[in-house]
C-alpha cells in the first residue's frame, strides 16, 4: 500500500498560513485542504495495459481518500448537523471515502473530462450502462468493460463512496465512513425514524432498513412512542395493531431474539399490505457529509490536481456527473442544497446527467435521512423524495403559498449544463411529468436555458434482458435498450458543457400540443390479455415538521399528508405506442407495443397496482389471421412490412434521422441493425 497527500494540499501551502496537521494513515498532511490525504490499496494496468483507441492504455487507482470539512465554511453549512459533528485538532469535521479511479496511462491522451459516477447503493453501473458490459463491483476482466466505449473516447472515471448504510453483503460495495452527531453537551441525539415495507409472503419478522441495507437502530425499545401501523393502499387510514402482538428482533426457531433493527409480529406480516414502524432512534451519522466529498474530490481533480492518483493541474478541464434512479435524485439533490459551489467558490460539475430521476430528490442530507428509500406506486410511501420544488425554474404552489425552485439555492455562476434523461415508467412510477410542467398541471413549465429533458418513448426504468421474461408484471418486462441514445447524449453533453455545440432539443410530453394527458384520459388500445390501470404513482404535499425545510430536522413521521400533485403521461397512438419524447427505431418501426407500466402479478404484489420500475412488452401478432383469432386491434406484422428486409429498412431509415438530429451516435448503427434482426427473429418464430 502507498499512501501520500494531493496535489492540492502542497499548492495551499504556499503564500498561506499553515493551520495544523492531521495524521492520515500513518503520514502527516496539511489541514488546509478539504481533500488530506489517500491511502492507494490497489494500482494496477487495465486489463494488462491493452490499448483504448487513441486514449492508449488506462490505469486502475483503488484506496481511500479522507476528508475535513470546515463547518464555519459557507459551503459546509448546508450540511445537515454540521454543527454537532466533532471536530479534529484543527477544527475540523473528518470522513473518509472508498474510491475507485479508471485514467489513461497518459492524461494527455485521454479526453480531459472527469466523468463521476454517482455509485447507486455502493454499485458500479457506469460501465454496463455506457459499455454494454457485464456489472461488476470490481471491474477487471474483458466482459466488465464490454466494447470498451468511455475509454475509447477517453473519459477519466471515478467513483466515490458517498452513502453510509449501504448493505453489508459485499465488501466491494463503496460507502464513506461519517462522523456521528451529538447534542453540544455530548448527549446521544435520538429522533423519529419510519419504515415502512410489504412482503410477498408471511414473513415472522422484517429489517427496519430499506430492503438490505443498514438500519437505524432503536433507541428505546418498550418507548410507548413507537408505533406500528398497516394498511391496505397508500391513502387509506392506518390501523394501529396492538403492542402486544409485536416487538423488535427476530423469530428464531419460534423465539424471539433481540435485535434493535428489526421488528417481528405475532402471526407474521401478511403479504400484500403495507406495514409501517415509526420509532425513536438514535445516533445519527452526517449523511450530508456524502455528497460535500463527492464535490471536493471533484473539484480536487478538476481544478488542482492530485500528484499520488497521477493527475495534474490541468489535466482535467471539465467534469461531468452522473446517476441513475437514486444516484440521478442524488445530482438532483446535490444541485438543491448548493453543493455544486465548493469551499472556494469554484464550480464542481460543468454537466450534470440525472438519468431515471423522475420528479424526485431524496434523503441525502438531513437527520436521520435513510438514502435507499425512494418512492414508487406500492414501496417507499411518503419519504422526502417526490415533494416540492420539482422544476428548476421557481414556481409557487397556490395551496401551501411556498415558492421554489431547484436550484434556487445554487449560485447561477455555479449552474451546470443539465440533461434530465427518463424512461416511460418514471412518468407512471416516479412523477416525472412535475419536472416540466406547473403544479397544476395547467401549462408546461419554463426550462432554462442550460437544461434539456428527455423522455425515451416506451422505455421501463432500466431495460429488461434480451429475450424478455415476466418477472414481477403480469406481462413480459420491457427489453428496449435507450442505452443507444444514452451514449449519445453524453458525448453532446460533454461537448456543451466545454463550451461546444448545443446540444439535440428537448423531448418530452407537453401539455401545450397534447402529448401530455391524465392516464385515465389515455385511451390505451384493448389488446387482449392485457388489463390496464391508471393508479400512477402520485406526488403528495407533505409536512415533516417546521424544522425539516431549514435545519434538515424531521419532527413529524409520518408526515401530515396533503393533497396530490397532478401527473401526466404521454398520449399514445393507436397501437398503444408513445406519441412523445425520442422515438428510438424500436418505437418508430416497432414490432411491439412498448409501455413503461405493468401490473404486479398476484405473486409480486396487488394485480391492480402497477409493478415497481417494470415495463411491458406486447408484441404484434404476426399474421392478419393471427390477429383476426385473437381479436387484436393492432395491425399484424405482415400487415406492416412487406418481409424482413423491410422491416430492417425502416429501422435504419428511423435509426439516421436520430442519428442526423443528434439522439443516437453513427458508430453505434451496426450494432441496432443487428438487435433488429434479432428481434425480428423472435417476433416471428413460431408459437411452440
Amino acid at each position: 500500500m502507498t499512501k501520500g497527500t494531493g496535489r492540492s494540499l502542497a499548492k495551499g501551502i504556499a503564500g498561506a498560513a499553515v493551520l495544523g496537521a492531521v495524521l492520515v494513515g500513518g503520514f502527516a498532511v496539511d489541514a488546509s485542504a478539504e481533500v488530506v490525504g489517500f491511502e492507494i490499496r490497489e494500482r494496477s494496468d487495465l486489463l494488462d495495459g491493452r490499448p483504448f483507441g487513441l486514449a492508449g492504455p488506462y490505469e486502475r487507482i483503488v484506496g481511500v481518500v479522507h476528508f475535513a470539512f470546515d463547518p464555519e465554511n459557507d459551503a459546509n453549512r448546508i450540511i445537515a448537523d454540521i454543527a454537532l459533528a466533532p471536530v479534529g485538532g484543527d477544527g475540523r469535521v473528518e470522513m473518509s471515502a472508498d474510491f475507485h479511479l479508471l485514467r489513461p496511462k497518459v492524461m494527455g491522451k485521454g479526453r480531459g473530462t472527469l466523468l463521476l459516477e454517482v455509485n447507486n447503493r455502493g454499485r458500479k453501473g457506469l460501465l454496463g450502462y455506457f459499455n454494454m458490459a457485464a456489472g461488476s463491483l470490481a471491474p477487471t476482466t474483458e466482459a466488465h468493460f464490454g466494447d470498451g466505449f468511455l475509454m475509447r473516447h477517453g473519459f477519466t472515471l471515478l467513483w466515490l463512496g458517498w452513502q453510509w448504510d449501504v448493505p453489508d453483503d459485499d465488501p466491494l460495495r463503496m460507502r464513506m465512513h461519517p462522523p456521528i452527531a451529538t447534542n453540544p453537551d455530548g448527549s446521544t441525539i435520538e429522533g423519529p425514524v419510519r419504515a415502512d415495507f410489504t412482503v410477498t409472503r408471511t414473513t415472522p419478522h422484517h429489517s427496519l432498513a430499506d430492503r438490505n441495507h443498514r438500519p437505524y437502530h432503536v433507541a428505546d425499545p418498550e418507548d410507548p412512542a413507537n408505533v406500528l401501523t398497516v394498511r391496505h393502499r397508500v391513502e387509506d387510514e392506518r390501523e394501529v395493531i396492538d403492542r402486544a402482538r409485536w416487538g423488535f428482533g427476530r423469530v428464531e426457531d419460534g423465539d424471539v431474539v433481540p435485535d434493535d433493527g428489526t421488528v417481528w409480529l405475532e402471526g407474521g406480516f401478511e403479504p400484500h399490505r403495507i406495514y409501517e414502524v415509526v420509532y425513536r432512534a438514535k445516533e445519527p451519522p452526517l449523511v450530508g457529509v456524502g455528497p460535500a466529498g463527492i464535490r471536493d474530490f471533484v473539484t480536487l481533480l478538476r481544478h488542482d490536481g492530485a500528484e499520488d492518483l497521477g493527475i495534474a493541474a490541468g489535466d482535467i478541464e471539465n467534469a461531468l456527473g452522473f446517476g441513475i434512479s437514486q444516484s440521478g435524485r442524488f445530482l438532483r439533490t446535490f444541485l438543491y442544497y448548493g453543493f455544486n459551489g465548493d469551499e472556494q467558490g469554484r464550480r464542481v460539475f460543468d454537466g450534470v446527467l440525472s438519468d431515471v430521476a423522475g420528479g424526485g430528490r431524496g434523503s441525502f442530507n438531513h437527520r436521520f435521512a435513510q438514502a435507499s428509500r425512494d418512492a414508487h406506486p406500492y414501496m417507499n410511501m411518503f419519504h422526502p423524495t417526490d415533494i416540492f420544488p420539482f422544476t428548476d425554474v421557481e414556481q409557487t404552489d397556490p395551496e401551501t403559498g411556498r415558492t421554489a425552485g431547484l436550484l434556487s439555492r445554487q449560485q447561477e455562476r455555479f449552474y451546470p449544463r443539465v440533461f434530465y434523461t427518463n424512461s416511460s415508467y418514471e412518468y407512471w412510477g416516479r412523477a416525472a411529468s412535475l419536472i416540466h410542467t406547473t403544479v397544476d398541471a395547467a401549462e408546461d413549465a419554463r426550462i432554462p436555458d442550460h437544461v434539456r429533458v428527455y423522455m425515451y418513448s416506451g422505455t421501463q426504468h432500466g431495460p429488461a434482458g434480451f429475450p424478455p421474461d415476466v418477472t414481477i408484471g403480469q406481462q413480459r418486462a420491457n427489453p428496449h435498450n435507450f442505452r443507444w441514445g444514452q451514449r449519445a447524449l453524453l458525448l453532446a453533453l460533454d461537448r456543451w458543457a466545454a463550451g461546444g455545440a448545443p446540444p439535440p432539443g428537448s423531448r418530452y410530453p407537453s401539455i401545450e400540443d397534447g402529448t401530455a394527458v391524465a392516464a385515465e384520459d389515455l385511451g390505451f388500445p384493448a389488446i387482449p390479455d392485457v388489463k390496464t390501470s391508471d393508479r400512477v404513482h402520485y406526488a403528495y404535499r407533505a409536512d415533516y415538521g417546521p424544522g425539516f425545510a431549514t435545519d434538515g430536522v424531521v419532527t413529524q413521521e409520518p408526515p401530515a399528508i396533503g393533497s396530490r400533485f397532478p401527473i401526466r403521461v404521454s398520449a399514445v397512438d393507436g397501437d398503444g405506442n408513445e406519441v412523445a419524447g425520442i422515438r428510438l427505431p424500436e418505437v418508430a418501426a416497432p414490432l411491439a407495443t412498448y409501455t413503461g407500466w405493468n401490473l404486479f402479478n398476484e405473486g409480486a404484489g396487488p394485480p391492480d397496482e402497477i409493478s415497481s420500475m417494470v415495463g411491458s412488452f406486447l408484441p404484434f401478432p404476426r399474421t392478419a389471421a393471427e390477429r383476426e383469432a385473437a381479436g387484436d386491434p393492432r395491425p399484424s406484422v405482415e400487415e406492416r412490412y412487406q418481409g424482413r428486409a423491410d422491416y430492417l429498412g425502416r429501422f435504419t431509415e428511423a435509426a439516421l434521422e436520430l442519428i442526423d438530429a443528434g439522439y443516437l451516435l453513427g458508430e453505434d448503427l451496426p450494432a441496432l441493425t443487428r438487435h433488429a434482426m434479432t428481434l425480428w427473429d423472435h417476433v416471428m418464430r413460431p408459437s411452440p
